[in-house]
């Protein structure tokens, strides 16, 4: 299951990068439709908002029977106002991918895969933006309890975490790619 799976995740990212150009701006259907696009061979509900709670190592995620008004909150405030993303400025766009990505993980839509989906959307914002696919590593393993911490702090509103995540994922994006944006 997971090998398919990460395999539809790669196909979806192929799929995302040729589809929406960089005036798009991001609605909560672009959101369902990357979520059924992935796993919508592995799993019947993908796409579709959950219908159950979930908790994650003692944290709970939005109630479930809000999961819609806060999906068109955050489509009407955080996608409207931070998509599309050509031509910003890299603080900007820290901000902007900070604060979007933290609203849709503490949302949680959807029953599996909801921190893949939020990556997936900062991926798109950040090629709408011109910089290339975002490596997440300093997000993984040493940098995960930093993450944790950032996704903990924006439940008050504090952003300031989660841009210094970023941060570093840029950072090492291009340390990879080489190169800065002009």
């Amino acid at each position: 299951m997971q090998q398919a799976e990460s395999d539809a995740l790669l196909a979806v990212h192929e799929w995302a990068a040729g589809h929406f150009n960089t005036r798009h701006r991001f609605t909560t259907q672009d959101i369902c439709r990357l979520h059924r696009q992935w796993l919508g061979d592995i799993y019947a509900w993908a796409g579709e908002f959950r219908h159950i709670n979930l908790s994650k190592d003692g944290f709970l995620f939005a109630s479930a029977v809000q999961v819609p008004r806060l999906m068109a909150a955050f489509e009407h405030q955080e996608l409207a106002q931070e998509t599309p993303c050509a031509g910003m400025a890299e603080p900007q766009l820290v901000k902007a991918l900070a604060r979007t990505h933290s609203e849709l993980l503490l949302i949680h839509p959807f029953r599996e895969g909801n921190g893949r989906c939020a990556r997936l959307l900062a991926w798109l914002m950040a090629l709408q933006a011109g910089l290339p696919a975002l490596e997440f590593s300093p997000l993984a393993r040493r940098g995960k309890p930093a993450y944790i911490a950032a996704v903990h702090a924006a439940m008050d509103g504090d952003y300031a975490a989660m841009e210094q995540c970023f941060s570093r994922v840029i950072r090492q994006t291009w340390r990879i790619y080489g190169g800065r944006r002009v």
